[in-house]
């Protein structure tokens, strides 16, 4: 009798939480890779409480920030995770995938493309923000990455979270950690990241520039206007569709003004509910054997140098634009060019005011930003073709 309870408390044990936190080290591993090994679930416990911080306390993307990170704390507990598997499989998964598609639609119906369509050669600012993303592609490539790999390294300098995702997803699934996480942390660090290099790039009298009003946009050039860029992504960029397809047909449903439910759905509880899957179903690939490894390393890195790139690939084309141009354009809202919106349009204005308490840059760093937008959209379909 004395032998079964024993067993039967020996057994009860080994399936704690306690007894499975920490792993044995399997034979044939180096020095660091054992220690990984080991240890590698109370190290990403730690790092997923750290991203909590910087969500709940820092407010670094907290939409996201906090249900990634407390998926990933589930996903490195040992306990059943059939739950978040079902979550990511039908949400991620190449062979699905809806979750990022459904939040470019929430996206498109929440952004007003009327600062792009009054001033169209800012999409110029929007499409140069994209040299992130092929500059980072070729740097992965130099360090050892294969081309899809690269690709999916790449799109994390286009500032936009769900397109990183559905593009890794596709390219390169076992890298989405890293990159979801590094594009993410990046976003949400615009503040941060952007003004150092605007105003390394710019000189004090650029940044003084005063834009004109932007005209007025009627109603029909902004119902036309997301008909026009799906017609164009069809003819030109089929494998952008997806993406461009979901952000134009909710942009067409905010524009139009007789599905204001859809819209007004699309906007607020359809995407709060997809971002609370999305962040836990990534946060489902933060356990320590896909995280801890040099590749995230790797992947940092090459994260805020895209981000860099990105950012002063708008500064530059602005500049060069100015060179062309009688209309001076000032060239803070090149910045804007990256995806992330509207922070990157805010982040461009707050520098200008800075500099003249009369420059107002927001609507004007508007233009780029959507086009950033439409651009990631697109960039993400060349890489599709491209590295797939």
């Amino acid at each position: 009798m004395s032998i079964d309870i024993q067993s039967g408390l020996n057994s009860l044990w080994h399936s704690t939480g306690i007894m499975n936190f920490i792993q044995q080290p399997e034979p044939g591993m180096s020095a660091v890779e054992g220690f990984l090994h080991a240890y590698g679930m109370p190290i990403m416990i730690v790092i997923c409480l750290f991203l909590l911080w910087l969500g709940i306390k820092k407010q670094f993307e907290p939409l996201l920030l906090v249900p990634i990170a407390f998926g990933g704390l589930i996903a490195n507990f040992p306990c059943d995770h059939s739950f978040q598997a079902f979550v990511y499989k039908v949400g991620i998964d190449p062979a699905i995938g809806i979750f990022p598609l459904i939040i470019f639609m929430g996206v498109g119906a929440m952004t007003d493309f009327g600062p792009l369509i009054a001033n169209p050669k800012t999409a110029l600012l929007g499409g140069a923000a994209q040299f992130g993303i092929f500059g980072a592609l070729l740097l992965a490539l130099c360090l050892g990455f294969t081309l899809p790999e690269a690709g999916a390294i790449g799109i994390i300098g286009g500032a936009d979270g769900p397109t990183s995702i559905f593009v890794t997803s596709r390219l390169a699934e076992h890298l989405l950690p890293a990159i979801a996480v590094a594009a993410y942390s990046y976003m949400a660090l615009v503040p941060v990241i952007q003004p150092p290099i605007m105003k390394l790039l710019t000189t004090k009298e650029e940044r003084k520039i005063q834009m004109t009003q932007l005209r007025e946009v009627t109603k029909r050039e902004k119902i036309v206007f997301p008909l026009v860029v799906l017609l164009l992504c069809a003819i030109l960029l089929p494998d952008a569709c997806p993406l461009v397809g979901m952000l134009t047909f909710g942009n067409l449903c905010k524009e139009c003004g007789v599905v204001d439910r859809l819209s007004d759905t699309m906007q607020n509880a359809l995407i709060n509910i997809i971002t609370i899957f999305l962040g836990l179903a990534v946060g489902s690939k933060l356990s320590a054997d896909h995280f801890l490894t040099l590749e995230t390393l790797k992947i940092l890195v090459l994260g805020i140098i895209a981000f860099s790139l990105a950012t002063a690939g708008g500064v530059l084309m602005a500049k060069l634009m100015n060179l062309c141009s009688k209309e001076k354009i000032n060239p803070l809202i090149g910045s804007a060019g990256v995806s992330a919106v509207p922070m990157a349009a805010r982040v461009s204005n707050k520098v200008g005011l800075e500099e003249n308490p009369q420059n107002f840059l927001l609507m004007h760093a508007m233009g780029p930003n959507v086009a950033g937008v439409i651009g990631s959209a697109v960039a993400a379909g060349v890489l599709l073709a491209l590295c797939k």
